[in-house]
This record gives structure tokens, sequence and C-alpha cells, in this order.
């Protein structure tokens, strides 16, 4: 049974100095994979995702392009963000942009709040800055330039030259936060994961918490300090609010309540603002920290960092356009340990395209509806007496659910895929062995061939119910060919927590044609 309780789950809000690649879109599948998982199982769920769109960044490649800022995140936004959320079927509920009035009003109020309370106080900072990182750079951060930047300091991030910048800032008291952050992490061992990110920020906060600047002067694009406009908002102070912001922080009290702490999706590049300088602002404002911070690898092309500056960006769509959408959810959340960094490779995407769905998953479904066709004019059988074998097919039913389950509890995306796909080859392995084609030879044998389809076929239910929330295009034509909806109802409102209680199909159900849920590529694939 459901427990109905809270699961706010986000993704980080991306910056629109450019077009989205795969990388992004890999961390959006995987906050929607969740978000999907959890509505299906009946909690109150609410997907974040959105924008970040002030900085000196996005300022420069705004004046670069010849429009304003505004004008810049305007044409991103609906030209490649929100797209990039229907390429790949992303269901969130809320699309935040930093530049919308309900957050700027309230990180306004919050750091209002802060100073109000003394948590912010001017000063003058002096460091190397990275305007692609928005972020001042600590020495142990920076690199030896190379070729054209021989002889200069670079961002060991993005490897473009750092800039000394000397300005007077507000300063929040970050480091009155340190041993609250060493406890919150040794109290609650799963706040931050997975244990190796949880490792290395620990040590990072044990070796000690600077004062964070939190304002800029020498530009103008952001959220004004509401006690001196002279100064804007760092970007990165504005842009984490959006969490709270975005579920109703000093405007909507009962959804506030209602929805945080939420868990935070995010790269492991962005880590450390997200479980050290969001905890941290959290703690000063009052408010509860996040529940949790995932922090999950990076995908790697040719063995490095995907990056449009770097020109190892792959738009989402030149691989939708091929294997389609829920070929690209699945291949990412499978082929990648949630958590670790990852190699994306064409042969490997195509390969897997072909064994795992065409041939595993698509053939079998193909196979039993069409079985269920020809044998008994395409309606379900009855279950007659259970065989060991038809047993042994509920067992790994129910085994496989449990265990998927329980890795969506740990966040362990790949694992979750990796149990409900022993599905997959126990049917495929059941259907050879019982060989109906044989059984169908023989009218004596007409209860146990019935039995065989029943079988097959309620294992099929079981994995569109599980698999729906990875692969909702495909898992709606197998509900809809093995005429579930009118018997059931929606897909998406089958509880995943109860897939695995067999019995579910109803003998007397009919069945409709169904179409390769995986179509077979012949081209062949760059």
């Amino acid at each position: 049974m459901s427990s109905g309780k809270s699961f706010y789950v986000t993704t980080p809000i991306f910056y629109v100095n450019d077009a989205p690649h795969i990388g992004h879109a890999y961390t959006e599948v995987a906050t929607d994979f969740l978000a999907r998982w959890h509505r299906q199982a009946g909690d109150d769920t609410w997907m974040l995702t959105g924008t970040d769109e002030h900085g000196q960044k996005i300022l420069r490649t705004a004046t670069a392009n010849g429009v304003t800022p505004q004008e810049w995140a305007d044409r991103l936004v609906e030209q490649s963000w929100k797209p990039l959320i229907e390429t790949i079927d992303v269901a969130n509920d809320d699309f935040i942009r930093t530049t919308d009035p309900r957050h700027e009003k309230a990180v306004q109020d919050f750091l209002q709040k802060l100073y109000d309370d003394g948590f912010i106080y001017a000063g003058e900072y002096e460091g190397f800055y990275c305007v692609g990182c928005e972020e001042y750079k600590l020495p142990n951060e920076l690199a030896d330039g190379t070729g054209q930047y021989e002889g200069e300091k670079v961002c060991a991030i993005h490897s473009i030259p750092v800039e000394r910048l000397q300005e007077k800032n507000y300063f929040f008291r970050m480091s009155d936060f340190q041993e609250r952050l060493i406890e919150l992490y040794e109290s609650n061992p799963t706040f931050v994961q997975p244990d190796s990110a949880r490792n290395e920020m620990l040590q990072f906060i044990r070796q000690g918490l600077s004062d964070l600047s939190i304002s800029r002067s020498t530009f103008d694009w952001g959220v004004k300090v509401p006690w001196d406009e002279s100064h804007v908002v760092y970007v990165w102070f504005d842009a984490l609010l959006n969490y709270v912001t975005a579920v109703g922080y000093g405007q909507d009290d009962a959804n506030f309540d209602r929805r945080w702490p939420a868990t935070h999706i995010v790269g492991k590049d962005i880590l450390r603002f997200h479980s050290v300088i969001w905890p941290a602002m959290l703690m000063a404002a009052g408010l509860d920290v996040p529940r949790q911070v995932y922090g999950h690898g990076w995908l790697l092309v040719g063995g490095e960092k995907m990056s449009k500056s770097k020109l190892t960006g792959i738009a989402p769509t030149e691989i939708t356009d091929t294997f389609g959408s829920d070929a690209f959810r699945y291949y990412f959340m499978r082929a990648i340990t949630f958590g670790q960094d990852g190699s994306f490779s064409w042969e490997d995407l195509s390969a897997r395209y072909q064994s795992e769905l065409a041939n595993g998953f698509g053939n079998l479904a193909s196979r039993v509806v069409a079985m269920i066709e020809r044998y008994f004019e395409g309606v379900v059988p009855p279950q007659g007496p259970a065989s060991e074998a038809d047993l042994a097919v509920q067992k790994v039913v129910a085994d496989a659910a449990a265990a998927a389950n329980a890795a969506v509890e740990r966040l362990a995306i790949h694992d979750s895929l990796s149990a409900i796909w022993t599905i997959v080859d126990e049917l495929n392995g059941y259907i050879t062995d019982m060989a109906p084609w044989q059984l169908s030879k023989d009218e004596a044998n007409r209860e146990r061939l019935g039995t065989v389809l029943y079988t097959a076929a309620e294992g099929l239910r079981a994995l569109a119910v599980l698999l729906h929330p990875i692969m909702p295009k495909a898992t709606e034509k197998l509900w809809t060919a093995l005429g579930h909806r009118d018997v059931l109802g929606e897909l998406s409102a089958q509880p995943v927590r109860e897939a695995a209680t067999w019995g579910q199909l109803t003998a007397g159900t009919s069945v409709n044609g169904l179409e390769p849920l995986f179509p077979r590529i012949e081209t062949p694939v760059a």
C-alpha cells in the first residue's frame, strides 16, 4: 500500500548560455524516472526543473549575440530548454525561471531575513573568478594553461582562463555553520549520496569554511540586493533558492509545508553548492535542509566530460530522431551505474537497442499478443492449475518488483532496471521451454496452453507497470494491446508497489494487435 508521503524531487536549474546536450538530458531523465515511480506508488509527488538566467556569463553571451539578457534567456528557454522536456518525455510538474517575478520577490525576502538576522555583512574580496562556473576558485581548483592559454591560470573544469577580481561585496557568514554541517553529515549518513560524494564533501567542510561573497557590483544582470540596489545577488545564491521559491516560500505557506524538503538530483560538479552552501543558507533562515542531495557522475565522450565548448556535446535529438525517446531514457538509466561516470558510445546504444529492447522486450510482447490472437481468437484464456514453471515465473516477478522498489528508495536507478529486466529474461526462457506452438497442435493440451499464455500475458502486465516510469510510450502501447485500460484503468495509475500481485489480468479480456514496440534499425549509426 502507498504511504501517500510527500516526494518532492528536483533537477538543478540549467544555465541558459547555450542549448542542452545529452548530459543535461541524463539528469532530467533520472529525476523524471524517480518522479514517475513515486507517482505510481501513490506518493504526493512533485517534480521541478527550470533555468538559471542571471549572472555575468549570461550577460556576456547575450551581448555577444546582440540582444538583451532577458531576450537571450527567453529565446533559449522557448527554443531549446522547454523543447528538451518534450523530446525526452519528462513529465515535470513545474518549470521555474530565475527571472520569474515569483522567484525574484522571494529571493529578496530570503536575503532580507538573513541580513536582518545578522548573517550578512559588507566586506571586500579578491580572488580568481571563473565566469564559466560563476564561482571564485581556490588555488587547488586551478590548472596551468596550455596551448593558447599557456602561462595563464585556467579553471580545472572549463580549461579557460580565470579572471582576478577585487570588489566590495556582501558576505554570508557560512563559516558559522561548519560544525552544524558536520553534525548533519554524521547524524544523517544518507544526506549526501553516493558515499564517495558524501566523503568528499565532509572532508571539504572539515578543512574549514570561509564566508561566501553573495553580491556583485560590477554588472547589473541579477536580482537587486533589497537594501542596496547597487549590488545584485550572486548568481548561485539566487539560483539555489529556486527549490523553495517554486513551492511557495514566503508566499504560499501551505504548499511550502506540503512539499518541502526536497530530494535534489545534481551533477557532481555542482555538488558543493548543493551540499554545503545550500544547507548552510537554509539553516541560517531557520528552514529544514533538503531531504537528500544525490550527485551523479558525468557522461563522458572520448574519455572527457561532455562539453559544448569542447565540441563534445551531443544534442538529444541526434539520438531520439533515430532510436526514439523510450530507448534514450532506457539506455542512459540502464547502461550507466547511477552515481558514477559513464561513457557514451553509439555502438553500445545500438547494440543494447537491438538485443535488449527490440529482441528482448519488444519481441516478447509481440509474440505473446500474437499467440493469444492465433490460438484463442484474441481473448485472454483462463489460468489453469499452476506448474512449477508457472510458479517460478510468479516468484521472479515478485522478487524483481521488490528489488526494483528497494533500489528506487536508495536512488539506484540502474539496479532497479536490472531487477525488472529479470522478468523479461524469465518470460523469454519460459516461452521457449513451454513451446506453446507445440501445445497448440493437440486439443488435449488446450488448458495447459491457456495457462502458459495467461502466465506470459500476466507477466507482461507486471512489466508494463514496472517499466512505465522509464518507457512511457512503449508501455502504453503494450497496455492498450493487452486490453487493460477498460478493465484495470490507466497505466499511469497502476501502483508499482503492487505490480507483482498475481492474477490482476482478467480472463476474457480482448487483446489487440501490437505494432513493434522497438522497430529494427538497419541504417548504421554514426
